[in-house]
């Protein structure tokens, strides 16, 4: 899978809940050139919610097309992230893009990546960016060990812990909840 840095984004579900969030830091090389950007997007009506990490142009084409995905194939999530994957790898121009997105409705997360993968992760947490691994053992921790939490709290909390050792990922969160 392809690694992006300078983000995180990390999705949970957890007690029925759905919750993603990101950090808002954009960077430009080795310095901070946006510390309050929105990486987090519901589509379909807030029925589905997506992250990304990478280029933000590029993002913003993979998150238009994903949305033509979902209109075209009714809404069905998965389905969506498959076709997306497959024109993602076979064409030319799409091939080239450097960011990786996390989808989420109210019963599934998916991480998709331009290599073709559309991946179903375990413990239904899922995290992309530079600091996926750091937000990613918190909410795995905290999920299983720290009781009465909410989907949101631990994106919260795993989002910060995050922040607090990676430099490309800043303590500006944006968390979305779907019920």
């Amino acid at each position: 899978m392809t690694k992006i840095k300078s983000t995180t984004v990390l999705a949970v579900i957890h007690e029925g809940k759905v919750a993603i969030g990101a950090d808002g830091q954009a960077t430009m090389g080795n310095y901070v050139a946006k510390s309050n950007v929105k990486k987090i997007r519901k589509l379909q009506e807030g029925k589905i919610v997506t992250g990304f990490a990478g280029s933000t142009a590029d993002a913003f084409t993979l998150l238009e097309r994903f949305d033509e995905k979902l209109n075209s194939y009714g809404g069905n999530m998965k389905r969506a992230a498959i076709e997306l994957a497959k024109d993602w790898r076979m064409d030319r121009y799409l091939r080239k893009l450097e960011a990786m997105l996390i989808t989420a409705d109210k019963n599934e997360l998916l991480v998709i990546s331009g290599t073709g993968d559309v991946l179903e992760p375990d413990a239904q947490i899922a995290a992309i960016g530079s600091g996926s691994m750091y937000a990613q053992s918190a909410a795995l921790a905290l999920k299983k060990h720290a009781k009465g939490l909410s989907a949101k709290q631990i994106v919260e909390e795993s989002l910060n812990i995050a922040a607090d050792i990676c430099i490309y990922t800043n303590h500006n969160l944006i968390i979305e909840e779907i019920e």
